[in-house]
């Protein structure tokens, strides 16, 4: 099961109010929750921000939109209780209690008109998957497809770039993710192509009291277990027992299985994490804008 649409939770969250008494919302989160028939894992889940969890995000629109529509007013804060509206729905109930239902209220349409122009499918039979996302999830899913796009556009680019620019740039990273101390003390330990299956050492930290053996493979084709186990092998030359093994393209299941069973401890990554580890660290890559989401400071509003 996974965590249901905002709008799953308008006759719920009505309904529990439905005895006339004030509730708060920190209550209600847990009763819905249970109401809903959430497990642990649905009641874990985070939004792409990862700041808050979904399904409170979701029993929290619910509540706006109910109040937007007269349903349920908020006597003080935290603090909610039903209207003689909302009342009336809970005597003869609709089929659906849904975003449709609620257009029907003007204070409703005023509201809901600032926020969605062409995000809804009206019709119920082709419900888009933005009609029962929060704001919050719609725009983390937004980022995140675009994100994803550009990390693909990123990753060919690496792919046709020469292979010492992409030894250099696996360097780069790594010292902007904190490695290796300086990029001129990285870039003197580079360079080894064809030592032991070894294409650079870099020191784990400033101090160099350990060391990283890397090895950087520029492929279309997938990198299997005899690569990765060629590659444990080479770490023995040098004494070391950490390394890191990046491509551009992707890993076996042979391979991830047998990193986890040797002692040493050996780093894979593949395209999709060097794109996405590239955009973290904004390396080769320059932000073009900035959005901010704001929610309410309550400390600001707290009564002395």
């Amino acid at each position: 099961m996974s965590v249901p649409g905002f709008q799953t939770w308008f006759m719920p969250f009505l309904k529990r109010l439905g005895n006339g008494k004030e509730q708060n919302l920190s209550d209600l989160y847990l009763i819905l929750a249970d109401d809903l028939g959430l497990s642990e894992e649905d009641r874990s889940e985070m939004l792409p921000s990862g700041k808050q969890l979904i399904y409170k995000n979701r029993i929290g629109w619910a509540r706006t939109y109910l109040k937007k529509a007269g349903f349920i007013e908020s006597p003080a804060r935290g603090k909610f209780r039903i209207t003689d509206r909302g009342r009336e729905i809970l005597k003869n109930p609709p089929e659906k209690l849904n975003v449709r239902f609620l257009k029907q209220y003007p204070e409703f349409v005023e509201f809901h008109t600032v926020r969605h122009s062409s995000n809804f499918v009206e019709d119920d039979s082709q419900q888009s998957e933005a009609e029962n996302e929060t704001p919050e999830e719609l725009l983390g899913r937004v980022h995140q497809s675009i994100r994803k796009q550009f990390e693909g556009e990123l990753l060919e680019r690496i792919k046709s770039a020469p292979p010492a620019f992409f030894e250099s740039l696996v360097v780069d990273l790594l010292v902007k993710m904190g490695y290796g101390g300086s990029r001129e003390d990285a870039g003197r330990t580079i360079g080894c192509s064809g030592d032991g299956g070894i294409d650079g050492i870099i020191n784990e930290d400033r101090l160099g009291l350990d060391v990283i053996c890397i090895q950087a493979k520029r492929w279309e084709a997938s990198v299997g277990r005899p690569v990765v186990q060629a590659f444990a092998g080479s770490l023995e030359g040098f004494r070391a027992k950490k390394g890191v093994l990046i491509t551009t393209s992707r890993f076996t299941n042979d391979a991830q299985e047998y990193i986890r069973k040797i002692e040493k401890r050996i780093i894979l990554i593949d395209g999709d994490q060097l794109a996405k580890l590239m955009v973290e660290h904004q390396l080769g890559v320059t932000p073009v804008a900035n959005f901010v989401l704001y929610k309410i400071d309550i400390d600001y509003f707290e009564e002395e």
